[in-house]
């Protein structure tokens, strides 16, 4: 070993130990050299190492100080089965190579980090936001494409807003995303349900909610619902589409798992909206992670200016250094390489999700679909918190879809099942558990 990567780990090892504290400073260049002796360069050669992971920094004419003593540990595998988890598993991600593009974004667009960005979001991450939409067939203008804090901000304020058609009323599928369901309630904002189950919706339901009550917006996923999986057909996106144009109701179309999409023909609602009525939102959080806070809302010409004025009252620009590094990302091919791979991840957990149950479930309802998340249908008689407890003391986490709903809304009794926190070994043993509790008389209501 030579002499400085020795002194590199002896100072890291001191680190970690706690024995430099987070903070704390550094033995002097001069001190080090007695200490370990050798050179000064030698000794600068090892502290820069542990400068360019990060470790430490330097001040001049101070010396070098700990950045963070926290030592990052890989989570120790277990053998719980956690099909309530929607988070994606952090082993898929190449964080590494998305930490190139932070340090570089920092590096190379220091005088746009010290600047107030525009309201619409970083131009040349909305140039290259345009050409990603285009591989979902979102084709669209870049005056249409806002950046915004997470899809949580989009949906936001569309909801807040006013729209030109004066309508105050929310309409959303019935179960839906539950954090959108919680803005809902958390805001007290009018909102009706539609119900919403494997096989889609009633379109006649539709029709005549678009006609007797005051619409201001659709919200709806059509492809892979959350929480049901499932997706709508080409005939009912097109019936859906010609309701919204003929009652002067706008869409707000939820794609967030527009990347796991493996059939080239299931398009969104956008790519055949030639009336102006979608508002189409795409989240980063499944093929990423969560904490980058990046979402894209691509917007009808009719309410951009209303959007953009809404969006600066709530902050001036969306997290530059995210932009920026998800800029490079995209530019570089990162993006498209790294969403090949997880996706890959994800689609694999997917068909074995949709095996299990097609081979120990088969006769509940469920998803057709292939995708991480997916759900079955309860009998009645099925006392659920008893049900959920029974498998939670087997190692079987699951969630109910309480909050899937709104409250006045009938809740149905449906058990979600999402495989992106779990080992694709795992997914079966998982599925064979419930089809054997939902076997146990002890889990009914007598």
């Amino acid at each position: 070993m030579l002499k400085y990567e020795s002194i590199y780990q002896s100072l890291l090892m001191q680190i970690q130990s706690g024995k430099f504290s987070t903070g704390a400073k550094l033995p002097s260049i001069r001190n080090l050299t007695q200490q370990y002796s050798c050179s000064k360069s030698t000794v600068l050669t090892a502290l820069k190492r542990l400068e360019e992971q990060h470790i430490i920094y330097a001040l001049p004419k101070s010396g070098y100080y700990v950045v963070d003593n926290h030592v990052f540990k890989t989570p120790l595998s277990t053998d719980i089965i956690d099909f309530a988890s929607a988070s994606p598993t952090w082993q898929a991600f190449p964080y590494k190579n998305f930490q190139h593009c932070i340090n570089k974004a920092i590096d190379m667009y220091q005088e746009e980090l010290f600047r107030y960005g525009t309201p619409k979001g970083w131009p040349p991450l909305i140039a290259e936001a345009k050409k990603l939409l285009e591989s979902y067939q979102v084709f669209t203008h870049n005056e249409q494409i806002f950046i915004t804090t997470g899809v949580q901000q989009a949906l936001s304020l569309v909801s807040i807003m006013p729209f030109p058609n004066n309508r105050s009323t929310i309409l959303v599928e019935q179960p839906s995303y539950h954090l959108y369901m919680d803005l809902l309630k958390t805001l007290q904002l009018p909102a009706i349900g539609i119900q919403r189950t494997s096989k889609g919706i009633d379109l006649d339901r539709l029709e005549q909610i678009f006609h007797e009550e005051d619409i201001k917006f659709f919200y709806t996923m059509p492809r892979f619902h959350n929480p049901l999986g499932s997706s709508y057909g080409k005939k009912e996106k097109e019936a859906i589409l010609q309701l919204a144009d003929q009652y002067n109701v706008y869409i707000l179309e939820d794609d967030y798992l527009a990347d796991f999409e493996y059939n080239p023909k299931n398009d969104p609602l956008f790519a055949d909206d030639y009336h102006d009525k979608v508002i189409y939102v795409k989240s980063f959080s499944k093929i990423m992670f969560p904490g980058l806070r990046v979402g894209l809302a691509v917007l009808p010409h009719s309410i951009i200016d209303i959007f953009q004025k809404y969006k600066m009252t709530t902050d001036i620009d969306s997290s530059m250094i995210s932009q920026a590094a998800l800029y490079l990302y995209m530019k570089n091919g990162m993006f498209e390489h790294n969403k090949t791979k997880v996706s890959n991840i994800y689609h694999a957990r997917a068909k074995i999700l949709h095996q299990s149950i097609q081979n120990h479930l088969p006769t509940y309802e469920s998803s057709s679909e292939i995708v991480m998340h997916s759900h079955i249908g309860l009998p009645k008689r099925v006392n659920l918190k008893s049900f959920i407890y029974h498998l939670q003391e087997e190692g079987i986490y699951l969630d109910s879809v309480e909050r899937n709903y709104l409250d006045d809304f009938y809740h149905e009794r449906i058990l979600k099942l999402n495989v992106s926190n779990v080992d694709a070994y795992q997914i079966e043993e998982g599925i064979k558990k419930i089809a054997s509790a939902l076997k146990n008389p002890q889990n009914y209501f007598l």
